[in-house]
């Protein structure tokens, strides 16, 4: 089988989260959307089968707040991501490799 060569073609409007879930499934994705926070935020909350409104009320906030925290352009702090994991039964870890 062989793979299809990745294009790095600037976005001019957001992916919608379905085409963006249906894409990393098939693992298409190009390699500046594969870690959009709002979008792995809304995958870890759906695959721990939890509404907004339950995430919320573990977390101590509105839905509203989680609604917004699941866009594309949300720009969530580590430790705010951390604690939705933690919420939705999952662990956060973040890597920092050197760079050569």
């Amino acid at each position: 089988m062989t793979s299809l060569p990745e294009l790095n073609l600037a976005r001019k409007k957001p992916r919608n989260f379905l085409e963006w879930k249906t894409l990393r499934r098939w693992d298409r994705l190009p390699k500046a959307e594969r870690s959009i926070p709002g979008y792995l935020l809304r995958l870890a909350r759906e695959e721990a089968g939890l509404t907004q409104k339950v995430l919320a009320s573990r977390l101590g906030t509105s839905q509203q707040a989680v609604a917004q925290a699941e866009r594309w352009q949300s720009n969530p702090t580590i430790a705010f991501m951390m604690e939705w994991m933690r919420a939705c039964g999952r662990k956060l870890t973040v890597d920092l490799e050197q760079v050569s």
